[in-house]
């Protein structure tokens, strides 16, 4: 099954306004996943070093507290996850495992390096993005908190 890397990409907020020229760029360094029903992308405490853009299926979002697995999030294509590591350079603070049989594009930290090097406007604009969505992400983790 083939992935239209490109068109992924252009498609996840993650990277808004980057032209065709950095989105050629990205979906050459990027590395088609397929994951299958309830495998596991990566695991809570796992040293971070990519990130994911899923192009078909969902993944759950999961940490353990107090013995207990709970479900954060459910995402779909073509959301994004696994970017906290890129820019802190912290371990993974979730589990994220396949919900169904789906295919992600792996962008690694040396990707990203590279894509740096070949373009700086493009960087910043994927920093940017990167930005805004932890922004949004953070928002809403108050809202739930503030709420009760």
């Amino acid at each position: 099954m083939k992935v239209d890397k490109e068109q992924v990409l252009r498609s996840s907020p993650l990277f808004d306004m980057l032209s065709p020229p950095e989105l050629e760029i990205l979906a050459e360094l990027s590395r088609p996943r397929r994951f299958a029903t309830g495998e596991v992308v990566f695991h809570e405490g796992d040293q971070g070093d990519s990130l994911f853009v899923l192009a078909r299926g969902a993944v759950e979002v999961v940490s353990r507290r107090n013995g207990k697995e709970s479900v954060f999030a459910v995402l779909e294509a073509p959301e994004a996850f696994g970017e906290m590591s890129l820019i802190d350079r912290e371990v993974r603070s979730a589990t994220v495992r396949a919900k169904g049989d789906c295919v992600a594009l792996q962008l690694s930290a040396e990707n990203f390096t590279a894509f740096r090097k070949r373009s700086r406007d493009g960087f910043t604009l994927f920093l940017v993005n990167v930005a805004r969505i932890l922004s949004s992400r953070l928002r809403e983790t108050n809202h739930k908190i503030a709420s009760g």
